[in-house]
């Protein structure tokens, strides 16, 4: 190998490519006596397209050449300037051909800052089969080192015995890593270890395709903005596929096309990548980094492949890492815990529409933990949904692997055998605080699965015919309850009942539900929440009926710099009490099947989603029983919802939700008819809006509610404006509205710079915000004007500071508690908030904070600790929680404790067993509920289940209110 010194003479090696740029244009082959074979050598591809950095290619070629020149039997030909050079595969051959070669070698270079990845491909000329690929991997300083050992291994595959031989196999891709020299400035950080006799690497990259004519593939900067039509079934949004074997291919502006390989027969998920596949067909790999930064290739390689063969896609991954095992972030195994989200995780998403924007996600960290996941509308992810999947993790000599086995019957998808769907691979290095996926994700995005229009395609993909699903899931449920406050008093009284769910898929991409007899006992209980407002609390749907493919039924959802509806909201720590989400909500599940926080029987109902060509359909009709207890009577509950991709990420829809007994009037019904739209453009620039109006009788006029939003979500700078109407008399009795009457008007700015020379801090975040809402007579009824510094640390802490100014107007006297009041009056007051917040990743892991200042025309002084969790083991893990509130007013001084603690072990990551003990002195009720969950095969459960509640207003021990232990168990049947 040459030896070159770092600092090489740039101008000696401007003239060294200059005349081998002169000897490749004379392209005079050699004619050495006894040379017989004909190779060709073209100029090398720079895929990042910087034109300075076009040379290297030339310098490539001709290195190689030179090489190649010195073996007797060899005729090295060249490419002269008539030729083409470049382009995809068939091109090549092309170029080949004209010069009479038997064997042709081509390649490409990427540099990235100081990083420099070359790679070349030797193919057979008349058969277009790939003899050879080599990648290697290191720094610009290294050029020269770099191409002898790429040289050395085109070399290798065209001695006699090897590539040469006309019945030569196809070689795997190799790669060879040369070690980055010392850094001279900051801490070097090693690049990690590769054996020698390393697995698979990825496939080199394909040389970019000359620009596509319209109507063909590839995006234009009118796509880039988000003017571009969806993308249309059989168009690939991107480069064109690979040509086998290669399994990936890249343009300059990376995106990617994946071609994926049908398998003879089933894959074994032991996660132990021993079979042959794993030698033959290309890795993919080369992941972006999307934080902390952005666009530099991922500090850990991952191989990854995907399969498939007639019932299942699989995806097998290697996930390099070069720290120990012990420093891993590895321990949460629950399935659906938020905390896997903070852990070493890879993930794979597919938009199996194709429609750039809706997908579902499978995630996985190195204990076997899963967390699967619907995306909507590149965002308002849905972990209820629950599909069957097979997955096996392992280890090896230099990280871990993953294989996954996902049956067809678990996706749905266009109809038609040959499918265009979009690919995402996703790799969370949680110790570095990293993030970097197979394609690149602009660092304002968020979540980078959630941006499926910046994912890759996957071709090649055949699903069986018939694919359509069938299951069939009855359920038997067995109890026993104590009430001391029923009458009669309840006490120990069993109980049994049955019921069954259907899904039957309707076409490829429709599916219907139904249900008969539903029963949510199992479900569990809400997490108590500490009210110091005049406006109702919300809390979130649980029930399973009603979770799978919600985010089709969202109404009205734009982008937020708070990434929910509106934006705006007053933090969440230690007694926060004023803002955010005052956007209604159109259809809200709960309001099917519970009244007063108790439950009303469901007696059937069906379901019918999916999508159909540019339209996403949603249709729910339910009937629940009477229930006198909460003077319920029989209802019928409709909702319909339509929505129409336009555009390359927007969209317009409509929504109808109709109740056939009104709350507000039993003698008629309510309708609610509404209109949304939501446009994106660019990376960050969303408009959002919606017009919805109720029918209710005796509820005429002021009967509207309509929002408009503009949002800029940069990296560095970030602006919302928001206006929203409620009238008086609208009234969505399938919905959630906190509070009605109003005109609000919302701003924020954020300034976010991620400090270079600061090596602790990763981002700042300076924001402003003003929240101005006016009620129906046009005084000021809430004004809050905030100021917040935020410090997020390269360990993932957090810090955070506010300084808010609040004015409240009350009409009507405010009973903040039974009996407390506070009356009429405008009341203008500040108050001031500190939090810190340890990583997720920690063992140790929350929020602390601590408020205080003016509520109304008293004080406050609130101290929280939210969110936190303590692992034991990673099977084992305590979250605690608790906030204590001490209010003092002119009209009484009183307290608000809430405190949670929840204990949890997960046996497998389909078994767990949890406790949640909820403290609230709002209500005076300590409560319990215990659940085992137990998935004893892929959709089949048994849950064991124990409630009770506490009343602890008496001093003493509390006395018992209400308590149950449930048995319920479900079988699925899938035809």
């Amino acid at each position: 190998m040459t030896c070159v010194s770092p600092a090489w003479n740039s101008s000696a090696l401007t003239l060294a490519l200059l005349v081998a740029g002169a000897s490749i244009s004379a392209g005079q082959p050699s004619t050495e006596a006894g040379q017989t074979d004909r190779v060709a050598v073209l100029p090398f591809v720079n895929i990042t397209g910087n034109a300075v950095d076009d040379w290297i290619g030339v310098g490539i070629a001709e290195t190689i050449a030179a090489e190649l020149d010195r073996m007797t039997t060899l005729i090295v030909v060249r490419a002269n300037g008539g030729l083409s050079t470049g382009g995809n595969g068939d091109a090549v051959l092309a170029t080949a051909r004209q010069l009479d070669a038997r064997w042709v070698v081509s390649g490409s270079y990427q540099r990235l800052d100081d990083q420099l990845r070359l790679t070349a491909r030797l193919r057979e000329v008349r058969t277009g089969e790939s003899l050879q690929s080599t990648r290697v991997d290191g720094v610009i300083d290294d050029l020269f080192a770099l191409q002898d050992q790429l040289v050395a291994e085109v070399r290798a595959g065209l001695a006699p015995g090897r590539g040469r031989m006309a019945d030569a196999q196809p070689l795997a891709a190799e790669t060879r890593r040369v070690p980055e020299p010392p850094r001279t400035e900051g801490l070097a950080v090693p690049a990690p270890p590769v054996p020698p006799a390393a697995p698979a690497a990825p496939a080199p990259a394909v040389p970019p395709v000359a620009a596509p004519a319209p109507g063909e593939t590839g995006a234009t900067s009118s796509e880039a903005a988000g003017f571009a039509a969806p993308v249309a079934l059989g168009r690939i949004d991107g480069p064109p596929p690979p040509e086998a074997p290669a399994t990936i291919n890249r343009d300059a502006a990376g995106r990617a096309t994946v071609r994926a390989v049908r398998l003879d027969q089933p894959l074994r998920i032991d996660g132990v990548l021993d079979e042959g596949v794993y030698e033959t067909v290309p890795a993919l790999g080369d992941f972006i980094q999307q934080v902390p930064n952005e666009g530099e290739p991922s500090t850990e390689p991952t191989d990854a492949w995907v399969f498939y063969d007639n019932q299942n896609i699989y995806v097998s991954a290697r996930a390099w890492d070069s720290a120990p095992e012990s420093e891993w972030v590895a321990n949460e195994m629950k399935r659906d815990s938020f905390q896997l989200i903070q852990n070493d995780t890879f993930s794979v998403a597919l938009d199996t529409f194709y429609d750039r924007r809706n997908g579902v996600a499978f995630m996985v960290n190195p204990i076997g933990g899963i967390y699967d996941y619907q995306i909507t509308d590149e965002g308002s992810p849905n972990a209820d949904w629950n599909p069957i999947w097979e997955l096996q993790t392992g280890r090896f000599d230099g990280g871990w692997t993953i294989e996954m086995a996902i049956p067809f019957k678990s996706l749905r998808f266009r109809p038609g055998v040959s499918q265009l769907w979009g690919l995402q691979f996703g790799r969370r290095i949680r110790h570095k605080n990293e993030e970097a996926y197979l394609t690149p994700v602009p660092i304002s995005a968020g979540p980078g699965l959630f941006r499926l229009s910046a994912a890759s395609t996957l071709t090649g993909i055949e699903v069986p015919s018939g694919n359509r699903i069938f299951e069939v899931k009855p359920y038997a449920i067995g109890s026993s309850a104590t009430d001391v406050n029923a009458v009669p008093v309840i006490s120990n009284e069993g109980d049994g009942d049955f019921g069954f769910d259907v899904k039957y898929g309707v076409t490829q991409n429709l599916t219907a539900d139904f249900t008969y007899n539903t029963d949510f006992a199992q479900v569990e209980v809400d997490e108590q929440q500490v009210n110091l407002t005049r406006f109702s609390l919300f809390f979130p749907e649980k029930r399973e009926f009603f979770l799978e493919g919600r985010g089709i039924f969202d109404f009205g959802r734009g982008a937020s710099l708070f990434g929910g509806p509106g934006g705006g909201g007053r933090r969440a720590g230690g007694g926060g009490f004023f803002g955010g989400g005052d956007v209604p909500t159109v259809f809200f599940s709960r309001r099917i099947g519970l009244e007063r926080g108790q439950a009303v029987p469901i007696l059937a109902g069906g379901r019918l989603t999916g999508k159909v060509g540019d339209f996403t359909i949603g249709a729910v009709n339910m009937q629940t029983d009477d229930a006198p207890s909460v003077d319920a009577v029989s209802t019928n509950f409709t909702v319909l919802r339509v929505k129409r991709d336009i555009l390359r990420r927007s969209r317009v829809g409509g929504i109808f939700t109709g109740r056939s007994v009104s709350t507000t009037n039993p003698g008629g019904s309510n309708e609610v008819y509404g209109l949304d739209a939501a446009f994106s453009f660019y990376d960050n620039v969303n408009f959002n809006g919606y017009y919805a109006r109720s029918q209710t009788p005796g509820l005429e006029g002021k009967d509207t509610s309509y929002q408009a939003a503009f949002t800029y979500a940069g990296d560095l700078y970030r602006f919302q404006v928001d206006h929203l109407l409620v009238g008086d008399n609208f009234n969505p009795e399938i919905g959630f509205l906190r509070r009605d009457d109003f005109r609000r008007t919302f701003t924020q700015a954020q300034y976010r710079p991620r400090p270079a020379g600061i090596r602790a801090v990763r981002q700042f975040t300076f924001s402003g915000s003003l929240d101005y809402i006016l009620n129906g007579a046009g005084q000021i009824e809430t004004r809050i004007g905030q100021a917040r510094f935020n410090t997020e640390l390269e360990n993932s802490d957090q810090i955070s500071v506010d300084v808010q100014g609040n004015y409240e107007l009350l009409t009507v006297p405010f009973d903040i508690t039974d009996d407390v009041s506070i009356p009429v009056g405008g009341y203008d007051f500040n108050d001031y908030f500190v939090s810190y917040s340890m990583g997720p990743q920690r063992r140790f892991s929350g929020t602390v904070s601590l408020q205080r200042g003016g509520f109304f025309s008293g004080d406050i002084t609130a101290v929280g600790y939210r969110r936190g969790r303590i692992e034991i083991t990673p099977q084992l893990s305590v979250e605690p929680g608790v906030s204590v509130n001490w209010i003092e007013l002119p009209e009484a001084s009183f307290t608000a404790t809430l405190a949670t603690s929840r204990v949890t072990y997960t046996f497998t990551p389909r078994m767990f067993f949890s406790g949640l003990v909820q403290y609230n002195s709002s209500n005076s009720t300590l409560g319990t509920n215990l659940r085992l969950r137990w998935e004893f095969q892929p959709g089949s459960e048994l849950f064991v289940v124990y409630n009770d509640q506490h009343d602890t207003e008496l001093r003493g021990t509390p006395m018992l209110e209400n308590r149950a232990f449930i048995v319920k168990a479900t079988r699925l049947f899938r035809f």
